[in-house]
């Protein structure tokens, strides 16, 4: 490691809620000198930093143009090249379809020091948020989390294996759901598979959609889902519809009501 140069920690930063994040990456927020952050971190994370914090917006947004991987690479290695604390700021755990793993091997690359911490997943919280778990005696032995996107290589998702998954976690998938459900159900899987959507989960503008592998893409439509949007396929998905019925049909009234009057909110 080079000598007098601070150091990277790569941080996530939880599901959503604020408080979610661990009481670790809650110190060292606190304790950076450079804080670089997603577009799905909470505002009042950054709001708990010291003024003289420098924070660098580096979020991608969908279909948007958005700063380059290695961009934020180069940012991480410069200002640890200048002795200081960097805070690399996460949503749900810098591993998992964060790219973390990029970020961390450029650090090495240039001899720079890097500590990971791990965060709470949206993978894991969402579905938990809504009353799903994961794994249940009977009904999910096991489960697996895929990302929809693609990253311009084509549709690699193999749903042969994944139709025989009990549990089917999708993120980053809400724009190609519809195209998912079918193939899916192309691949064996039964269309009438419970099946549930959560938009900015653990947070105050969580909304969920209930349903079947087969009309769950609709559900989402008609409630508006937009992303971030985590997607549950498999019977333990019907354990949220008790608890998110209410809050679905919720939902409808007030997108009914927003197109009927569109003065309503104001």
């Amino acid at each position: 490691m080079r000598i007098g140069a601070g150091t990277v920690y790569l941080v996530g930063a939880g599901p959503g809620a604020p408080d979610l994040i661990t009481v670790k990456g809650m110190r060292l927020l606190l304790g950076a000198d450079v804080i670089l952050y997603d577009r799905l971190v909470s505002p009042e994370l950054l709001q708990e930093c010291s003024e003289h914090t420098e924070l660098i917006s580096v979020g991608k947004t969908p279909g948007k143009s958005s700063i380059a991987q290695e961009e934020i690479n180069r940012i991480l290695i410069d200002r640890a090249l200048q002795g200081k604390s960097v805070v690399r700021l996460k949503g749900g755990d810098p591993f998992v379809f964060g790219r973390g793993g990029e970020e961390q091997e450029s650090c090495r690359r240039a001899g720079i020091q890097c500590v990971v911490v791990p965060g709470v997943s949206s993978a894991l919280a969402a579905p938990a948020s809504v009353g799903i778990p994961l794994t249940y005696r009977g009904k999910s032995r096991h489960f697996v989390v895929v990302t929809a996107h693609s990253n311009g290589t084509g549709d690699s998702l193999d749903y042969q294996a994944l139709a025989s998954i009990d549990t089917i976690v999708i993120l980053m998938g809400r724009s190609k759901l519809r195209e998912i459900c079918k193939s899916l159900i192309r691949a064996g899987k039964d269309p009438e598979t419970p099946a549930a959507c959560v938009e900015w989960a653990t947070t105050e503008e969580q909304k969920v959609a209930v349903g079947s592998l087969r009309s769950i893409a609709g559900r989402a439509d008609r409630i508006q889902l937009c992303p971030p949007v985590v997607t549950v396929i498999g019977e333990v998905a019907a354990l949220a519809m008790a608890s998110s019925t209410v809050e679905n049909e919720y939902w409808q009234i007030v997108n009914r009501l927003s197109r009927e009057i569109p003065s309503w909110q104001s």
